[in-house]
């Protein structure tokens, strides 16, 4: 059957790496790399029949992840990081290639291989990145923000890496060539920019009026791949001109349709590309060249890693960004394959180096999910070391902080709440460290503090001590509990109302003297329990006294529990 039982092995293959990824709470992604090396590596390939067609059909993937994300990007939205993203990223990349050039001094490789190493190595991974923030749910961060802003930027950068590197003996001849890239990708942009943005909305328009969901999906994904290929036409990346598009089409008032529907196309060909890279891993390479792979694995991962740190803190950074970006940018990325095929057909590398460039990124990718997800835990002990840290706080004064309330959290619930208090004229701060909520706040003339509620520095920031209310409405448990127990520590006397998604999150709530506690899926059920015995014509006093029942059955036992003494 040729590449159609590839597809079908690879996707079988996939779902089982991925229900044991699942089962050990692990990133699927992870799951798919192992069934790669399941495939290639440890059953020598024979399952597969042209892995060359495979790598092709990887690169859909790579795209249809950054159309999706070019959907949900904004421009507006990289605006506040463009300082780190233009001038930190370029630095960074030069950083890495020289620190290849210094690893080649060290290891006895010629200059240009340690230059090629470099420069492989000095790009990340947007697929395994992107996975994984959406995995650990910090996408729309502004770590994420700082992360995708560079990301995108070293998309850019390959292009006069491509052209530079092949005439690195002879770097006056591929000036020209450079010049002339960079003038089509300004020509590119600028059509994009003026033409793109007027014609593809209006096609978009045209064919939702039709009501074809199967015309709609075939209009958004031809729009995405077919301007990725016409920029690969032009000498560009493929990836990047489908971002491009993804952001001309985020402008449409059909963006959030397109992204339903191109969702599931980017999962399913986002796995080939998983599985893909696992299955170029060769076992005999290592074998014999363990102890070196290693070695620069561990060199890759701390000096990039800390490059990574060092600019976002140079930039003006502080709080756990730096730490966000120096322990999840600093693998290789998918472009090392690309590079490096390239500097092995200029003859400027060998086979066995080529191999040595796949292994550690390779290995550096795999890592990413678990480095990635020690920032949390790293950052909260930095934060219980450290007395004080800095603050960014948005339409505050902060002598003007008295008897206001503070909510924690500017989710759905917390920014209805602020949004009613600030309407009403009652001073109201809000804690939250989502970016994108922190903005929503600021544009709507909210005080809000960019901060972890759970620490004492920034309750102290929002004015605890001299708060008349505390509004926790954070649905996690552990979050919830941390706020409510640090804020008891240093206002005992303050007056808390939280919110409980469980029954055990009411009990420990009301344990720690809250007696102001809701539980959304009751009052919900409350609610529309309301509406249907309003429209079956029961009096308001019979369904106002159903609810206080219902009310009392479920809050009042706890209360009771924690407020009555044991009798004997």
């Amino acid at each position: 059957m040729g590449i159609a039982s590839d597809i079908a092995v690879i996707v079988t293959a996939g779902f089982l790496g991925a229900l044991v990824a699942h089962r050990l709470r692990q990133p699927l992604i992870l799951g798919y790399i192992a069934a790669g090396v399941v495939l290639g590596p440890v059953t020598g390939g024979v399952l597969i029949t042209d892995h060359h067609d495979i790598e092709l059909l990887a690169e859909i993937g790579v795209a249809l992840l950054l159309f999706a994300l070019g959907i949900e990007f904004s421009l507006k939205e990289l605006r506040p990081v463009r300082r780190i993203a233009l001038i930190g990223t370029p630095i960074q990349i030069l950083s890495i290639i020289g620190a290849g050039w210094a690893a080649g001094r060290l290891f006895g490789w010629t200059w240009t291989e340690g230059v090629w190493f470099g420069a492989c190595l000095s790009l990340s991974s947007t697929m395994i990145i992107l996975k994984t923030l959406q995995a650990q749910g910090r996408l729309g961060t502004l770590s994420s923000r700082v992360i995708i802003g560079m990301l995108l930027v070293q998309d850019l950068a390959v292009v006069p890496l491509l052209i530079v590197l092949p005439t690195l003996s002879d770097i006056r001849a591929g000036l020209p060539e450079l010049g002339w890239a960079l003038l089509r990708s300004a020509v590119f942009l600028g059509l994009m920019v003026v033409v793109g943005s007027r014609i593809i909305p209006w096609v978009i328009r045209r064919v939702a009026l039709s009501r074809s969901r199967e015309l709609f999906l075939l209009t958004i994904t031809s729009l995405g791949l077919g301007i990725g290929y016409l920029t690969h036409e032009v000498g560009l990346s493929f990836a990047f001109g489908a971002f491009v598009a993804g952001l001309v089409l985020s402008e449409s008032e059909h963006a959030h349709q397109a992204l339903g529907d191109i969702i599931p196309l980017r999962d399913v060909f986002g796995l080939l590309f998983f599985v893909s890279v696992g299955m170029l891993i060769e076992p005999a390479y290592l074998r014999a060249n363990l102890g070196q792979v290693l070695l620069l694995v561990g060199l890759v991962c701390v000096v990039k890693g800390l490059v990574f740190a060092i600019l976002g803190r140079a930039f003006g950074y502080v709080n756990v960004v730096p730490l966000a970006l120096g322990l999840t940018m600093f693998q290789g990325g998918e472009f090392a394959f690309v590079i490096g095929k390239v500097g092995l057909a200029a003859g400027a590398i060998d086979g066995d180096f080529y191999s040595g460039i796949l292994a550690v990124t390779l290995l550096t990718m795999f890592l990413t999910p678990f480095v990635s997800g020690a920032t949390g835990p790293i950052y909260d002990r930095i934060r219980r070391l450290r007395k004080r840290e800095p603050t960014l706080t948005l339409n505050i004064e902060r002598e003007d902080l008295h008897d206001h309330v503070i909510i924690a959290g500017a989710g759905r619930v917390g920014a209805a709440v602020a949004r009613l208090l600030h309407e009403q004229g009652r001073p109201c701060v809000v804690i939250e460290l989502d970016q994108n909520r922190l903005e929503a706040c600021r544009e709507a003339g909210v005080g809000v503090i960019y901060g972890d509620a759970t620490h004492p520095v920034v309750l102290e920031a929002a004015g605890l001590a001299r708060a008349c209310l505390l509004v926790v409405t954070t649905h996690a448990t552990t979050e919830t509990l941390g706020v409510v127990r640090q804020a008891r520590e240093l206002r005992p006397d303050l007056r808390v109302v939280a919110r409980a998604e469980t029954e055990d999150l009411l009990d420990a709530l009301f344990a720690l003297d809250v007696q102001e506690v809701v539980l959304p899926s009751l009052e919900a059920g409350l609610e529309i329990t309301r509406q249907a015995l309003v429209h079956l014509k029961v009096p308001s006093p019979e369904i106002a006294a159903f609810a206080d029942r219902v009310r009392a059955q479920a809050y009042g036992p706890l209360r009771r529990n924690v407020s009555e003494p044991d009798q004997p």
